[in-house]
């Protein structure tokens, strides 16, 4: 495994601009279009192109397609979670989501980070964090959860929200950036 595909992986700054990390997204290009192809295979060789493309998809998991992702191999689904149409899951660094989750169309998980440095960005440098996202959560239509965010179970997120810090358990939480106005009993 090559340099910048090891600091990746370790969460470290790295150079996406490397000959491994394109043979990884070119596997995941192909797949993706594979599984967003209009009329395309039927269910269950739609399901096949999904457990080769994510890390691991538990059972009655339904994306709809649209669907794109950076690498793929870095996210985990629970078993009967929806993602409606839309979603966008870039997986620098892992995603995990729990069972039984709910997600609205062109919901964004985005673990990438740049640096501030303007000269390191434009040298390419960059690095995720994880998100984690509990079981029976509901994410709205068009929620963005940012890098290193962990959204506890049984939450809801209202439509249009901008996740920027860990939420707990139970909450119901809006706006940008998110912030919990009740719990949910």
């Amino acid at each position: 495994m090559g340099e910048n595909k090891q600091r990746m992986l370790a969460g470290d700054w790295y150079l996406p601009d490397d000959p491994e990390l394109a043979a990884d997204s070119e596997r995941r290009s192909r797949l993706c279009a594979a599984y967003n192809a209009e009329g395309g295979d039927p269910p269950a060789a739609r399901d096949a192109v999904l457990a080769e493309l994510l890390g691991s998809v538990g059972p009655g998991v339904r994306i709809r397609p649209p669907f794109r992702c950076d690498f793929g191999y870095h996210i985990r689904i629970g078993e009967g979670t929806f993602v409606n149409f839309g979603a966008v899951f870039l997986d620098v660094a892992p995603i995990t989501i729990g069972a039984h989750c709910q997600f609205g169309p062109d919901v964004q998980l985005l673990t990438p980070s740049h640096d501030l440095d303007a000269r390191r960005r434009r040298e390419g440098w960059e690095r995720g964090d994880p998100i984690m996202v509990g079981d029976n959560v509901w994410l709205g239509g068009g929620v963005i959860v940012c890098p290193g965010v962990t959204i506890g179970d049984d939450t809801v997120v209202g439509a249009g929200a901008v996740v920027t810090r860990d939420l707990p358990a139970g909450v119901l939480a809006v706006g940008n950036p998110a912030r919990v106005i009740r719990t949910l009993t």
